[in-house]
């Protein structure tokens, strides 16, 4: 797969979320940003991205993904976020 087909992939799952896709072949790291995360656990937060993407896991089309979330006033002063 590749980063703009996982892109893709989560934006048609999840609305009102921003999303950066690193990575190759099967292995990627997504951070996503948005309002969704506001209030979830983190346990939770990596749920919701897991089950937007479990048939592709499922599958193996994804092997191993790493996530991190973020809300947009945590994406502020995130050391992902180029521009804070």
């Amino acid at each position: 797969m590749l980063p703009s087909e996982v892109k893709a992939l989560l934006e048609a799952r999840i609305d009102d979320c921003e999303f950066h896709i690193q990575g190759e072949g099967c292995n990627f790291q997504v951070v996503a940003v948005g309002e969704v995360f506001d209030g979830l656990s983190p346990v939770k937060r990596q749920q919701l991205i897991y089950g937007a993407l479990s048939a592709e896991i499922a599958s193996g089309a994804l092997h191993a993904v790493s996530i991190k979330t973020y809300t947009p006033a945590q994406w502020q002063s995130a050391p992902e976020n180029a521009s804070a």
